[in-house]
């Protein structure tokens, strides 16, 4: 991507997540638009590689943990232009398997509370300062049910969020938008599909385009919404899902079509 029609040379973004699988081309993505980025990750050796600026190590199944480095962070670092959030995780795929309120408790930590703990600082900062983006990693989860009911509510939970954010800090020069993806290639499929090669067989007839999500197609996606491109853009979710919300392909081909 230009960093001139993106207007992103020169700017500082904190990733979290940054060491995951959509987080290392999130990291890219911005380095290659111009920007200046920090990645933020549970532990050091996550970043690995990465030629982040600073990292931010916090765990954000601990909201109060996530809460305090984020704040020491903004007191090294200063205020980053943009932030996208991004960690996040899942485990229990089907209302049968949340087997205890933990279970529950722990996802919602994870990808709802933790996410606000470790961005409300900034939009407080960015409020202060006048302007600012933010980039919520969401999921298709969060519009349509596909499984994963503790971490869908959770990311529907931070479209919620996303949209009070662009509400009541809209004023001061605070956009915030959502990015839901759908199934996206990363490494986290690869224990599935050695265990079930021919797993795709039944995954990729749901998904118009006929293939997964790339990580760097929700990259370019959270580029575009940082960038000056998109500075009359918040409050507003965005499908990268390779077409699987836009409507039910395969009861086209089963029922209508008869395939």
């Amino acid at each position: 991507m230009s960093d001139t029609v993106f207007g992103l040379k020169g700017k500082t973004v904190l990733i979290s997540g940054a060491g995951g699988g959509i987080g290392r081309s999130l990291v890219l993505a911005f380095q290659n638009a111009g920007a200046i980025v920090d990645g933020a990750d549970r532990e050091a050796s996550m970043l690995d590689g990465l030629g982040v600026r600073h990292q931010v190590l916090f765990d954000q199944a601990d909201p109060a943990g996530t809460r305090a480095a984020i704040k020491h962070y903004l007191a090294k670092a200063g205020t980053p232009d943009a932030v996208v959030s991004n960690a996040g995780f899942t485990r229990a795929e089907t209302l049968d398997q949340i087997a205890s309120d933990d279970v529950w408790e722990s996802e919602v930590n994870i990808n709802l509370n933790g996410a606000y703990a470790m961005t409300d600082p900034i939009v407080q900062a960015m409020a202060a300062r006048g302007k600012g983006a933010l980039v919520f990693i969401s999921s298709v989860n969060a519009i349509a049910h596909y499984g994963n009911p503790a971490y869908s509510a959770a990311k529907a939970g931070l479209v919620a969020y996303a949209k009070a954010i662009a509400v009541e800090r809209g004023g001061q020069g605070v956009r915030a938008n959502v990015i839901c993806p759908g199934s996206v290639r990363t490494p986290a499929w690869d224990h599935r599909l050695e265990a079930d090669p021919a797993l795709l067989d039944g995954v990729l007839p749901h998904y118009p385009l006929g293939r997964m999500v790339l990580p760097m197609e929700v990259a370019n996606a959270a580029v575009f919404f940082c960038s000056d491109a998109a500075s009359g853009i918040t409050g507003t979710v965005l499908p990268v899902d390779a077409g699987l919300t836009a409507g039910n392909l395969r009861f086209v081909d089963d029922v209508l079509r008869g395939k």
